[in-house]
C-alpha cells in the first residue's frame, strides 16, 4: 500500500468523523453514555485524535505532542466546535505532511513497540486506520442509540 492511498483513506474517514460529530442532535448528547456503553461519542472522538496525533503526528512526522490518554476518556463537555477544529488539524497534518513518509520508511520497523511485537510502519499505519474505523463505527452506533 502506498502513502498516497493511506492518505486518501485517512482523509475520507476523518471527514466521516466530522459528519458523525455534526449529526448529534445537541452537544450534550455527545457526552452521554447508555447502559452497557462505557464511552461517549465525544470521548471516542478525543481518543481517535490523541491516538493519531501521537502515533502518526509525533512518532512519524516529528510534531510536538504530549498525550494524556486517561483524559481522552474522562474529559466531558468539550464544545463540538473544538472537536471539529482538532479533527481538521489532523486532516491538515495528513494533507500537508503525510507525503513525507516514503516507501522506504513504510518498510522500516515502527519506532514504538505498541502492540507488543515488532511491525513495519506500513503495518502499523494500516492497524491505526482500522482502529479509527472501529471507533468511528462505535460513534455512529452511539449517536443513533441516543
Amino acid at each position: 500500500m502506498t502513502t498516497a492511498a493511506l492518505k486518501l483513506l485517512y482523509l475520507r474517514d476523518l471527514d466521516k468523523l466530522i459528519s458523525e460529530i455534526e449529526l448529534y442532535h445537541d452537544e450534550e448528547s455527545l457526552w452521554k453514555t447508555a447502559t452497557g456503553i462505557n464511552n461517549s461519542g465525544g470521548n471516542l472522538c478525543l481518543h481517535i485524535i490523541g491516538n493519531l496525533k501521537l502515533y502518526v503526528g509525533k512518532n512519524l512526522l516529528g510534531n510536538e505532542y504530549t498525550r494524556d490518554r486517561p483524559a481522552e476518556f474522562s474529559l466531558k463537555n468539550i464544545p463540538r466546535k473544538k472537536l471539529i477544529e482538532d479533527i481538521n488539524s489532523l486532516k491538515s497534518m495528513f494533507q500537508n505532511q503525510f507525503d513525507e513518509i516514503n516507501n522506504e520508511e513504510l518498510n522500516k520497523t515502527y519506532s514504538d513497540n505498541v502492540l507488543g511485537y515488532e511491525m513495519s510502519t506500513e503495518y502499523f499505519l494500516i492497524h491505526l486506520y482500522g482502529h479509527l474505523n472501529l471507533h468511528l463505527g462505535q460513534i455512529n452506533y452511539h449517536r443513533r442509540l441516543l
